[in-house]
């Protein structure tokens, strides 16, 4: 257990250097939602704020953290899972950092009674001398790396988008060589997987989209963003992909229509899937355009949907609905009664977790169809299900300008309508 210890201390020093965010010590509680926020983005799992406080040591907890936490941090990392980590981050001297609660007592041959007042004696000075040691070599490290300041001006960094079809190819032309460095990659999107390392002396590099919606490329040198530029993939109504890594799988406008709404049958999954069972398999319906004349502070969502896969096979016939917004993006989830531990809500602020708040009102019934009225109105969220309201908030920040409406389902799914208005504005209205 100790070595263990070890490896989450220096799997959290990993985590710091990355982020860039100075000493830890002095992180406050927005700091560690940011946090969590990166950590979903990128892994998809969900590590609350009380967690990974007590992983920095602000609160105090004997308990190791679970196995899933633990390939959650590691996969930020981009590691494949906590024993990837392990396997690449030997470890032979133990060593301590400030704010840390996962005790650790040196070790010594000479018998207890007689070595433990020595221990208690040095271990302190001489711990915060190692500590001392490991801050001024990582802060001269990255000195050297970070090298005299870029004048980023003379960084140049454009897309251009191929065609208006799917997929999309884009045209980066960079000229990133003031860095004189070949640690220069291009990502795609917010998404650290979809980044590419490309020649520090280079002008093009292409990338292909396979899916739409509003992404923010990005530069990134030393880890850190130097530039960005948008990229908007559009479609030409609505278009149905079933998630399928490392290329989706496109449907056609016939096989997403239906008899009064758009969807994909059980039957219709399983011959484009090869499988009956759907269990973390997602069909995505979305429209990506511009919605002119809504008011991204002051509009109504308003649409009728339903989970039509049967239980067998989609045990929790999770749903999300979404926006897509030029700032950020509002996520509302849904799923059987039985599965609410695992949705997570995003406000376009803020992300709530199942794992520590009651989302029950979220759970359904999809026998039926149900009904979802989403407000934004003087910067607060209502959120209403089946005419009740289910969550009222407030909302700190915009969803910018509206690019996109977006329905994932877990298995097989219906909608019957889509509505997004401003009053006294824009309005689009869909039936199908």
């Amino acid at each position: 257990m100790e070595k263990e210890k070890q490896f989450l201390l220096l799997c959290r020093r990993q985590i710091e250097l990355m982020l860039n965010w100075g000493d830890s010590a002095i992180w406050s509680n927005d700091d560690f939602e940011q946090l969590s926020e990166k950590i979903f983005d990128k892994t998809r799992v969900q590590l609350s704020i009380s967690t990974l406080k007590r992983i920095w040591g602000k609160v105090r907890y004997e308990n190791f953290p679970t196995t899933g936490t633990l390939n959650a941090l590691a996969g930020f990392l981009d590691y494949e899972n906590w024993r990837d980590f392990r396997q690449k981050n030997e470890i032979n001297e133990p060593a301590s950092t400030p704010g840390n609660n996962f005790e650790i007592t040196p070790q010594t041959s000479a018998p207890a009674d007689e070595a433990a007042p020595k221990a208690r004696k040095v271990s302190a000075p001489v711990i915060l001398g190692m500590i001392l040691l490991v801050i001024l070599a990582a802060a001269y490290v990255s000195f050297k790396k970070r090298g005299a300041p870029v004048d980023l001006s003379k960084v140049k960094f454009e897309a251009i988008i191929v065609s208006d079809t799917l997929p999309n190819s884009v045209i980066f032309n960079y000229d990133a060589s003031v860095f004189k460095s070949d640690s220069v990659y291009i990502q795609q999107s917010w998404d650290p997987t979809r980044r590419e390392l490309v020649p520090g002396d280079g002008k093009q590099h292409t990338s292909i989209y396979y899916n739409p919606g509003y992404f923010i490329a990005k530069l990134v040198f030393n880890n850190e963003i130097k530039k960005e530029f948008v990229v908007s993939i559009k479609t030409k109504g609505w278009k149905g992909i079933i998630e399928r890594k490392p290329v989706p799988i496109y449907l056609s406008a016939g096989e997403i229509k239906g008899k009064g709404f758009m969807g994909i049958s059980d039957s219709l999954f399983h011959a484009k899937t090869g499988s009956p069972v759907f269990n973390d398999t997602w069909v995505k319906f979305a429209n990506v355009q511009e919605f002119k004349n809504i008011d991204a502070g002051n509009f109504a969502l308003e649409t009728t949907f339903r989970n039509s896969s049967a239980v067998e096979a989609s045990v929790c016939r999770k749903v999300n609905v979404l926006l897509l917004g030029t700032n950020s993006a509002m996520i509302i989830p849904f799923s059987d009664k039985g599965c609410i531990s695992d949705l997570n809500l995003l406000t376009a602020s803020s992300y709530i977790s199942g794992k520590d708040h009651d989302m029950r009102a979220f759970g359904c019934d999809f026998s039926k169809y149900q009904n979802l009225v989403c407000r934004v109105e003087k910067q607060h969220l209502k959120i209403y299900l089946n005419n009740k309201l289910i969550w009222d908030t407030p909302q700190k920040q915009t969803l910018g300008k509206i690019e996109g409406i977006r329905f994932e389902f877990e298995g097989a799914g219906e909608i019957k309508s889509v509505k997004l208005s401003t009053p006294g504005g824009g309005v689009y209205d869909d039936k199908f």
